[in-house]
């Protein structure tokens, strides 16, 4: 790959590691004792601090829009707001 000069033996994993490098928002990566640990890039987050960095890009992701993207989903019976609409109706079950 250009980008980072990684290769692939299949056509599936170097497509799924460029999703990677085409990200919306680039999630920022500090030296540390462990080079691979993510930090959230909202300055604000406790996860923005390499002590309490998330070990993959996935976890920092599913952090990232669970936290900070615009809950759009909320319970019916007590109001609480979700990112995720699965969330939602899983929360929604203890109600029943």
């Amino acid at each position: 790959m250009r980008i980072c000069n990684k290769g692939f033996q299949r056509d599936q994993k170097l497509k799924l590691h460029q999703r990677g490098h085409n990200l919306s928002w680039k999630l920022k990566q500090r030296n540390g004792n462990d080079i691979r640990k993510r930090v959230c890039p909202k300055l604000s987050c406790v996860h923005n601090n390499p002590k309490h960095a998330l070990d993959d890009l996935t976890g920092i992701k599913k952090h990232f829009n669970r936290k900070h993207v615009e809950k759009k989903w909320k319970c019916d019976r007590c109001s609480k707001k979700y990112t995720i609409q699965s969330d939602c109706k899983a929360h929604m079950k203890i109600h029943n």
